[in-house]
């Protein structure tokens, strides 16, 4: 087996009920040099055999056990163990459309400097309507994360930034402290304006269960690691908000004037 362009991370934990259809739809693309390793996290279902069936069926699937981590720790552990240029994370209830793949490597071929391509996903299950992402915003991600891990990524981003930040107090946001590291890098962020996966939206999903109080430690965590760039687009958002603030006094003085005048 030649050695692959893209792997595809895929951590498994408590999804015997929803891996087939990812694992599918990994199959069912239109890219064919890829590799899918999918990572046992310590799961108590029936991954196993389900796994090694799929690996029976296509060498390129690979099936890996470990002890239970967490999401980040289990893509961490398919990352470093991953052999291709391009690496692609995918929960084990998503499902990627078969161009996705193609089209981001076109991007990738024609701009050096892009890193990161990702694009809208389709939500299904407890909701079933379009999650259309948009173009990238860095003041729009200092806020929150909008951006899926299900993106396609240059290995090497990995190999000079690090990899998922494992020391996050709840699992769940390490995909948005590393939107957060790229921004701060060379790399740069390419929206893809079609679907490129299908999102599955449960009532019992990881962040649906996130507390108040789960919330604010994480964010917490994040904007204290990263105050340089918090404090670098404040700034910018003060001097912008002065602005609008002189531009708004301006035109409600006008338009008083203009009342005062038909008295």
């Amino acid at each position: 087996m030649m050695t692959p362009i893209l792997s595809i991370i895929i951590p498994c934990y408590k999804t015997e009920a929803t891996v087939e259809e990812t694992l599918q739809s990994v199959l069912e693309q239109k890219f064919e040099s890829w590799e899918a390793l999918i990572i046992n996290d310590g799961s108590p279902d029936n991954i196993e055999s389900i796994a090694l069936k799929w690996t029976d069926k296509d060498e390129r699937f690979k099936y890996y056990k470990k002890e239970n981590g967490g999401l980040g720790s289990a893509r961490n552990y398919g990352i470093e163990r991953a052999l291709g240029e391009y690496i692609l994370p995918l929960d084990s209830d998503n499902k990627i459309r078969p161009l996705f793949v193609t089209d981001a490597i076109q991007i990738f071929d024609r701009n050096a400097e892009i890193g990161v391509v990702y694009g809208d996903a389709m939500q299904f299950g407890a909701v079933n309507e379009l999650w259309e992402v948009g173009d990238f915003d860095i003041i729009k991600m200092l806020h929150h994360n909008y951006i899926d891990a299900c993106c396609l990524l240059r290995k090497s981003i990995f190999e000079e930034l690090g990899l998922y930040d494992q020391k996050i107090p709840y699992q769940g946001h390490e995909d948005w402290e590393f939107w957060l590291r790229i921004m701060k890098s060379k790399f740069q962020f390419y929206y893809l304006k079609k679907i490129v996966f299908d999102y599955r939206v449960t009532d019992d999903s990881m962040i649906r269960s996130f507390s108040r109080e789960m919330l604010f430690e994480n964010e917490q965590y994040i904007k204290k690691k990263h105050c340089d760039l918090y404090q670098k687009f404040y700034s910018k958002l003060y001097y912008k908000y002065e602005a609008l603030c002189k531009e708004t006094s301006r035109s409600f003085l006008f338009r008083l004037e203009r009342k005062l005048r038909k008295l």
